[in-house]
Parts: C-alpha cells; sequence; structure tokens
C-alpha cells in the first residue's frame, strides 16, 4: 500500500509520514516548498512537486497511490487567503482522487463544524466533507479538537517571555492530544471498514480549560503568567473589521476559531479499533519535557558563557 500525504511538513503531518514509514508503508509527499521536505527525503519517502494552488500541479503524484491522506490547510503566512487552498485545492485533490480510483481519501476537519457555519475556514472544511459525501470515493473524516504542540506557542512560551495571555471572557474545556497519539490512530486505522465514509472525532481523553493549563504551565516553569481577559463580543467585531481587508483574512480566520472554546464537546470514539490497547500521552508530560528542554539549554548556554 502506497500513501500520498499532502501536508507533510506541516505539525500534523509530518508526524503521520513518521508513524506510517514506522508501519511499513511506501511514501510519497505532495509538496509546495523542496528546500523544507529535505528532512522528509532524509527519512525515505518520495518527494513531489505539487500545489494546492496550483491544481494543475496535484494530478501527476497520484500514479500508484492507494490511500491519499490531507493533512494540509492554508497558513497564517500565506499570501493567498483560505479558499484558494481549502476549497479550489481541496476539490482538485477529490477529482485527482476520483480519476486515480484511489482505494481511501483521509480529510482532516474540526469538532463542531456544523454548529458554526459562518465561520469561513470551517464552512470551505464543511463543504469539502459534503464533496466526500457525495463522491464514489471511500473516504473518513477525522475532526480534530486540539493538538498539545499549538499550546506551546498559546501558552508556554508567552509564560516564559513574560508576555500577557488573552483569553476570553468564557470557554470551555478541550480534550487535546498529542500528533503523535493523533498519527498513531490515524494509521493503525487505514484499513478500519468501520469508519468508511463516516467522520470521527479525533480527540484525547482528558479535557483541558485555559486556566487549567495556564495553571500546569506556571507549576512546570517556576513562572507566573501575565493574563488578559477579552470579552467573546469583542472578539467577534475584531474579526469583523479584519474581514474588511484581503491581507488579513488568515488572521481573521484564525481569530474565528476561538468561537469553537464556547461550545459543549461531545466526542465519539467507538469506532477506532486500536483504542482499546491505546495509551495516551498525557499534557503535563509533554510540557514537563518541554520545560526541561528549556532548563537544560539555558543552562548549556549560561555555563559556556562563563567559560567563554
Amino acid at each position: 500500500m502506497t500513501l500520498l500525504i499532502i501536508g507533510g511538513t506541516g505539525t500534523l503531518g509530518r508526524q503521520i509520514v513518521r508513524q506510517a514509514i514506522n508501519e511499513g508503508y511506501q511514501i510519497k509527499c505532495l509538496i509546495r516548498n523542496l528546500q523544507q521536505s529535505v528532512f522528509l527525503r532524509n527519512w525515505g519517502t518520495e518527494i513531489v512537486y505539487g500545489d494546492l494552488s496550483k491544481p494543475e500541479t496535484i494530478p501527476s503524484a497520484f500514479k500508484n497511490i492507494t490511500v491519499v491522506i490531507d493533512a494540509a490547510t492554508v497558513r497564517s503566512s500565506d499570501n493567498y487567503n483560505a479558499e484558494k487552498i481549502d476549497w479550489e485545492g481541496k476539490l482538485a485533490l477529490i477529482e485527482a482522487a476520483k480519476v486515480a480510483k484511489i482505494r481511501k481519501f483521509i480529510f482532516f476537519s474540526m469538532l463542531h463544524i456544523t454548529q458554526v457555519p459562518k465561520i469561513p475556514l470551517l464552512a470551505l472544511k464543511y463543504r469539502i466533507e459534503f464533496e466526500l459525501r457525495h463522491s464514489n470515493l471511500d473516504f473518513t473524516v477525522y475532526r480534530c479538537a486540539g493538538f498539545f504542540q499549538g499550546l506551546i506557542q498559546e501558552y508556554a512560551i508567552p509564560i516564559l517571555e513574560q508576555q500577557t495571555i488573552w483569553l476570553l471572557g468564557q470557554s470551555e474545556s478541550i480534550c487535546y492530544l498529542s500528533t503523535e497519539d493523533a498519527s498513531q490512530i490515524i494509521i493503525k486505522n487505514l484499513v478500519n471498514t468501520r469508519i468508511e465514509k463516516k467522520g470521527v472525532d479525533l480527540v484525547g481523553q482528558k479535557a483541558w480549560g485555559s486556566e487549567n493549563i495556564i495553571q500546569l504551565c506556571e507549576r512546570l516553569s517556576g513562572k507566573r503568567a501575565k493574563k488578559a481577559y477579552i470579552p467573546i463580543f469583542i472578539l467577534f467585531s475584531l474579526q469583523k473589521v479584519l474581514r474588511v481587508f484581503e491581507w488579513t483574512w488568515n488572521i481573521s480566520d484564525r481569530l474565528e476559531f476561538s468561537k469553537i472554546a464556547v461550545l459543549k464537546s461531545s466526542y465519539d470514539l467507538n469506532n477506532l479499533d486500536c483504542l482499546s490497547t491505546f495509551e495516551y500521552g498525557s499534557l503535563e508530560k509533554y510540557l514537563q519535557d518541554f520545560f526541561g528542554k528549556i532548563f537544560r539549554k539555558l543552562k548549556e548556554i549560561n555555563y559556556y558563557s562563563k567559560i567563554s
């Protein structure tokens, strides 16, 4: 079985590549920036050029492919808005998969997607889910809540650098998990027929609220967080202002994800075969490892500065 992975240089994508290699799959990665993919080539993957903003570059990558795993999405640093990648590019992927008669198409969406239809990026993902449901493809849609890795930029680094952490006045807890755990679940369920043509919630076992995460980071780092609270209606107003200017559309879309944090969560993992014996990594251990690496590095820098 040969996998085509789109978004292999991203936070989730690279972990999917690593796990698929560990499981013995042949891997081909569709890459836009070849310079950023050197590590994937070193891991033993085949690299092919393809750009979701240029649909004509996509079909040639589908030769001899069995499964497509689409882990790509627009980035805040991109010069174009989400529709270019997460609608036009994804439609091109689906059409290429149909022509190539791909055995399975894996797509990543977000929790609560039907409850927030006016969020632009989520609306695009929902439309792609609709396209998959009405295609002749076997597919699985994984609906993600959030990953440990994102909490580093959101909480851990601001606390270390004594930057203000902006919090919503109200929010619900989220069942985060690591991208390593997510990739194991995804790869181990590649041949799970119970999740064909279905959506599956991809979440961790323990729910964490913003205040709980901050308290954990404070304990592990030995530093106090600087917190400020912003009412949800102000956040929504800011998002509307940013939508006026095309160059801020990606920022606007990211702000809109904050709306998801005020929604109640309900998860269904019953269709994932590997979970009866699966051992999740904990957020406590993940953050402990992160802060440990930071403090060891600081000690090394301080040591070498003293002897130089």
